[in-house]
């Protein structure tokens, strides 16, 4: 500690022997300091308040009807883009600043104060408030130039949201269009895909859904096949025992009028009765009694079962009504006869059951072959389909984004983006806002006193001189032989105490000159408030 207060003091001797070089660097930083002070011109500030009403009562109602943009945001940008090249530009043409300005350097520097001295300010709050400021040495200037920045900031944003809305609706009309296109070359290769292939894709079913039907076709064919070519047999063996002889014939008549009714049989309806009978078997291990197809087979075979009965006392009657001589005759035998026309029925009933049958293997095998290309021809389809589902989505989204963009435009036109309201109108403060003389003289009296500081210190070190042999020794690394001490007398006293006096005069005056402006400064502060 001892040495760094030595060392300080070291400094302060050396710096002491260059005081009057440092006052008088002061001296002069002081009075050019002071005299800028003075010479400054005044600035005066023009300023507007304006808030931003982004609430509106039809907003609300068309909502999800029209697109409604962040209103708060795009003002919100508005105000940080307001003061760019082109908006100053037009600033400076509507205020006439560019009347003075001939040459291109002098506007470039006009356009350059200009953007130096304006300010958008907002409150912070989210109110949605901004404040217009300009600075310039005439406040009928400052005025003008606020009252066109506020006209510009209104019509930047009436016009950015108009020239939003124009490129929107040109944007999505030209994707309609595009859209439009492609709609309708999807339609035409479906069209066209379903017209190459129309067993496939008539009835909307795939390859594995036709097989299914087709064969379900197909068995329910061949089981009425069979059963009419059970009936068919019947009715054959029937018929070749009637014609066998007068003893078949008349055992043939004697057991319509003997036998009773369970006995005598009537071939097509006993095959038919027959292969119910084993539907109904199979469907009662499966089902019970109550289930639909049991009920209706039960139903089939009971009238089935009457029709047999009437069927048989019709062949009753008739063998009744016979002579008994003709009943050895088998041309007029009834039964032969009602044998011969079932026999014929059922003919003509295998004979379509066949072509049935035939048909629907036919179509079986078609469909079994059509198997191989199914996969391929059914991803086509998917693929058609979905092409066409994609842009004819695409299509009805752009046509309802026109119309909302188209009710949105309406919307801004009727409402507004938003309400542009003038809270203060642009007015220039007639008290200068600037420079802060006070201030300012302040910084200059503490600069030139740091300024003359500062300079005897660097004297001090370019041309440094040794008051302690310590120091000497330090500096040049050389040893010190001896020390000679001058001898101060009382005429050197005296010379030391009026240079004091006359150092003391002179930063005393510097201090003196600072306050002296200070208090005339204040003076003309507080005349100009009143």
């Amino acid at each position: 500690m001892e040495l760094l207060i030595a060392q300080l003091l070291i400094i302060v001797r050396r710096m002491w022997k260059y005081r009057w070089v440092g006052l008088v660097v002061a001296w002069v930083a002081g009075v050019v300091g002071a005299v800028v002070v003075f010479v400054l011109p005044d600035r005066y500030e023009a300023s507007a308040r304006i808030h931003v009403d982004t609430q509106s009562t039809l907003k609300p109602l068309m909502a999800g009807l029209a697109v409604q943009p962040n209103v708060d945001q795009q003002v919100s940008l508005l105000s940080r883009t307001l003061i760019s090249r082109p908006n100053v530009e037009k600033l400076v043409r509507m205020a006439d600043l560019d009347l003075k300005s001939q040459s291109k350097a002098q506007q470039e520097a006009t356009i350059e104060a200009v953007t130096s001295n304006l300010s958008i300010q907002g409150s912070g709050r989210g109110d949605n408030l901004y404040i217009l400021g300009y600075r310039d040495s005439d406040p009928e200037t400052a005025k003008r130039v606020v009252q066109s920045l506020v006209s510009i900031f209104v019509e930047s944003s009436l016009g950015a949201t108009r020239k939003d809305s124009s490129t929107a609706s040109t944007f999505i009309n030209e994707q309609i269009k595009v859209y439009e296109a492609k709609l309708e070359e999807a339609e035409t290769r479906l069209k066209e895909f379903r017209l190459k292939n129309l067993s496939i894709s008539a009835d909307g079913k795939d390859s594995a859904a036709q097989i299914a039907e087709v064969g379900g076709q197909l068995e329910r064919a061949r089981l009425e096949y069979r059963e009419a070519v059970n009936a068919r047999d019947a009715a054959k063996a029937q018929l070749a025992a009637e014609k066998s002889g007068n003893s078949g014939a008349q055992s043939t008549a004697q057991s319509l009028l003997q036998e009773s009714t369970a006995n005598v049989s009537t071939p097509e309806l006993d095959a038919r009765l027959a292969e119910y009978r084993r539907n109904l078997d199979g469907l009662l291990q499966r089902f019970t009694d109550q289930h639909p197809d049991i009920i209706s087979t039960r139903k089939l075979i009971k009238d089935l079962e009457e029709q047999r009965k009437r069927e048989i006392a019709e062949l009753r009657k008739a063998a009744m009504s016979l002579p008994p001589a003709a009943v050895g005759q088998s041309g007029g035998n009834p039964a032969v006869q009602e044998l011969v026309r079932i026999l014929a029925t059922t003919e003509v009933q295998v004979a379509s059951l066949r072509a049935r049958v035939d048909e629907y293997s036919a179509r079986y095998a078609q469909a079994m072959a059509a198997m191989k290309t199914a996969p391929q021809m059914e991803a086509e389809a998917a693929q058609l389909n979905r092409d066409y589902a994609i842009h004819k989505k695409n299509y009805e989204d752009l046509v309802q984004r026109r119309e909302q963009a188209s009710i949105s435009s309406e919307l801004d036109v009727a409402s507004g983006v938003a309400d542009f309201r003038v809270i203060d109108p642009p007015r220039a403060n007639p008290k200068p806002v600037a420079p802060n003389r006070l201030l300012l003289l302040a910084g200059v009296m503490a600069a030139s006193l740091g300024v003359g500081v500062f300079t005897t210190f660097a004297a001090s070190q370019l041309r440094p001189v040794f008051h302690d042999a310590n120091d000497l020794r330090a500096r040049v690394e050389l040893p010190i032989l001896g020390v000679v001490t001058r001898l101060v007398t009382d005429a050197d006293r005296a010379r030391q105490r009026v240079d004091l006096i006359r150092f003391s005069a002179g930063a005393g005056g510097l201090l003196v000159m600072f306050a002296v402006a200070l208090t005339v400064l204040a003076v003309k502060l507080s005349r100009q408030v009143v």
